[in-house]
């Protein structure tokens, strides 16, 4: 259920500067949304998982105030970055 380390290094080298750039704000948001990705598929065969859920809320949370933060910061990254992952419809 985890993200393995290879897909973080896809994650990071596609949404990072590099392999190593675990800490920009592109590479974060796109980090949580794998894991939100999988912890929903989780939730979906195991529903009274609630210590999950809870996990999954807060990732959430911590997702859309980085969102919030890209949004004010520049615009135009932000919605390349909602294209790339496809958040919205």
């Amino acid at each position: 259920m985890t993200i393995t380390k290879k897909e973080k290094e896809n994650i990071f080298k596609k949404f990072g500067n590099n392999i190593k750039d675990s800490g920009s704000v592109y590479s974060q948001v796109a980090l949580f949304t794998g894991k939100i990705k999988n912890l929903t598929e989780h939730l979906k065969a195991n529903r009274k998982d609630y210590g999950t859920q809870r996990s999954l809320q807060q990732m959430v949370g911590k997702r859309r105030k980085l969102l919030q933060y890209l949004k004010n910061k520049d615009i135009l990254e932000y919605r390349k970055l909602i294209k790339d992952l496809g958040l919205r419809k």
